[in-house]
């Protein structure tokens, strides 16, 4: 995944509000019709992703899973088989971000 930016750039998270994204490292994705943008920030384990025109966020996910997920034939479909339902951050609390 690319660096993050240096300036603020910030998307609404439903379930979490306004976040600037900056401080992820994110990647927009072009090979899915569901997953749009992927940002993970690998210290804190936390993901932002854009399914089609939503943001939303999972906590507490490792690394191999983030690379998993980048390489799967299906990224939809790792997503639903992988990610959805799990990593919820009200079990493991987002990190905060100033």
């Amino acid at each position: 995944m690319a660096a993050g930016g240096a300036s603020a750039e910030v998307v609404f998270v439903k379930y979490r509000g306004p976040l600037d994204v900056a401080p992820l490292q994110c990647e927009w994705v072009e090979r899915s019709s569901l997953i749009r943008r992927l940002c993970y920030d690998a210290a804190h384990e936390y993901v932002v992703v854009r399914l089609n025109g939503t943001y939303y966020h999972y906590c507490g996910v490792p690394a191999r899973v983030v690379r998993d997920w980048f390489g799967a034939e299906s990224m939809g479909r790792y997503f639903n088989g992988a990610i959805k339902g799990r990593y919820d951050c009200r079990l493991s609390p987002p990190p905060a971000y100033r």
